[in-house]
């Protein structure tokens, strides 16, 4: 029997910008204060377009779904980071970071078709206004959105 090199990862070693001591807390407010700034305003974003009933149209539809996948984007990355700054052993585990990994692409590919639906709003809008209320239907948004987010899960995968 061959004998082969074999060996496998099972956790990563951060590294960058944690090394520092005497940089680690200004850093780590700087983020925090980004980090709340971020959801508390996705967050207010969210909460208006659900509570008012005249933002109920497509526009805001597709901002709706834009405000959630950059909120979405804010709780991939950065709690792990916060943690990196307060703990003594900054790891990640492999399946963490390909977790971390997929939902990243999962939710840039998204981003990308959700633009690429908001553009198409806008072109129907200027282009075609008297047919923006048949040709935009809450239908139609529905498609556009779900159909963003399973060729974002297909690009992820």
């Amino acid at each position: 029997m061959a004998m082969k090199n074999d060996s496998s990862v099972i956790e990563f070693i951060l590294m960058g910008l944690t090394e520092k001591a005497e940089l680690q807390p200004p850093l780590f407010f700087l983020l925090l204060v980004n980090y709340v700034v971020t959801v508390m305003g996705n967050l207010s974003l969210i909460n208006l377009i659900c509570l008012n009933s005249h933002l109920h149209t497509p526009m805001y539809i597709f901002l709706f779904n834009l405000s959630f996948i950059d909120l979405c984007y804010s709780f991939i990355f950065t709690p792990k980071m916060l943690m990196s700054f307060i703990s003594e052993r900054n790891i990640i585990s492999f399946a963490g970071c390909m977790t971390q990994l997929f939902f990243f692409c999962f939710f840039v590919n998204s981003e990308c078709y959700v633009l690429t639906a908001m553009a198409y709003d806008r072109y129907v809008a200027i282009c075609k206004p008297l047919l923006y209320t048949v040709t935009m239907s809450r239908r139609v948004c529905s498609l556009l959105m779900s159909g963003s987010y399973m060729m974002g899960f297909a690009g992820a995968m």
